[in-house]
């Protein structure tokens, strides 16, 4: 019942606050959006198939820089889209490849080493991306002669793409694919005896993973009207990797929290507190050490931890007075 109320509260903020809000307020509700698509992307690589995975912002860059050649070259942002996604996808299946060989924190060095060669791409080919100069004057899409130029009607495009996107990947999670992919990461050996080919769902993890980064990307591109390298190094793959772990890997809404704390909260520690608004990064970085500690499954497992504290509580309380009982019971018969 109070999942549920705070799932409502959470609806009627995301649909009804940002009219209220000044453009910038807007933008960051925007910007939370997209950084929640990629995310959950990357919830499905690293929470639900269990790989580890440091190279996800440039799936992100990939799909940004596409959609924005695409535009310059005078093709459409609804062709540039499914460019994007299909080119993230077949990246993704080739990235996979390293995984079926490494595991761990070699697999993430080899993601790592993926994200900074693509960076460099983007900053050295100048005659394609536009180098350190980047791209700009990246429109945004029409929907039937209608025009997102505004930031509220951009702001509930991006909504619509999200909820599309969150309601596949639920579909998705849910059906047989979604069971072997958490097969295999509680247990490839006994996931591949089952039948399972892992070695398709480790690659598929990475592609649809990639997609979702790819998606987010271009909704980015069209957001902020011109991109270059930064925002795609692999300082952004790592705090994509810290969503995800502060939110919940592995819980389906682990990726809303996880982007909320890290996009949305330090511009409101900005706003609030200006005096710590250059400690943030030390101040996240010690919350998510302390996390790991104390929280290892990330601020969505909070009310599974009550929970569970509580019924443990009340089941030690059921022994004691069983305990009780019986002993008066003795007690009467002797």
């Amino acid at each position: 019942m109070k999942k549920n109320l705070l799932a409502l509260i959470a609806l009627a903020v995301i649909l009804f606050l940002p009219p209220f809000l000044k453009n910038y307020g807007i933008y960051m509700f925007t910007t939370w959006l997209i950084y929640v698509i990629a995310t959950m992307g990357l919830n499905l690589t690293v929470g639900f198939a269990g790989q580890k995975s440091l190279g996800h912002a440039a799936f992100f860059g990939i799909g940004a820089y596409t959609v924005a050649i695409a535009m310059k070259a005078g093709i459409s942002w609804w062709v540039g889209l499914p460019a994007a996604m299909a080119l993230c996808f077949v990246i993704g299946l080739i990235l996979g490849f390293p995984a079926l060989r490494v595991q761990t924190i070699y697999l993430a060095f080899a993601t790592l080493g993926f994200n900074t060669a693509v960076w460099l791409v983007m900053r050295n080919e100048e005659w394609l991306t536009g180098g350190t100069f980047g791209l700009n004057g990246i429109p945004r899409p029409e929907i039937f002669g209608y025009s997102l130029k505004g930031s509220l009607p951009y702001y509930y495009f991006v909504l619509a793409v999200a909820a599309i996107a969150i309601a596949l990947l639920w579909c998705l999670l849910r059906s047989p694919w979604g069971k072997a992919f958490q097969a295999l990461r509680d247990n490839p050996i006994r996931a591949e005896s089952l039948g399972i080919d892992t070695r398709s769902y480790t690659l598929l993890s990475f592609a649809i993973g990639a997609v979702f980064a790819g998606i987010a990307g271009v909704l980015f591109a069209s957001l902020v009207d011109f991109i270059e390298p930064a925002p795609f190094a692999v300082g952004a793959s790592i705090m994509m990797y810290l969503m995800v772990v502060v939110g919940g890997a592995g819980y389906f809404w682990g990726p809303l929290l996880g982007a909320l704390v890290g996009m949305v909260v330090p511009e409101w520690i900005r706003d609030v507190f200006p005096t710590l608004a250059n400690w943030y990064l030390p101040i996240f970085g010690a919350v998510v050490i302390l996390m790991m500690v104390w929280l290892p499954d990330g601020l969505i497992s909070i009310p599974d931890r009550i929970k569970a504290k509580r019924q443990a509580r009340e089941a030690n309380a059921a022994r004691q007075a069983a305990g009780q009982a019986a002993g008066a019971a003795l007690e009467a018969k002797s």
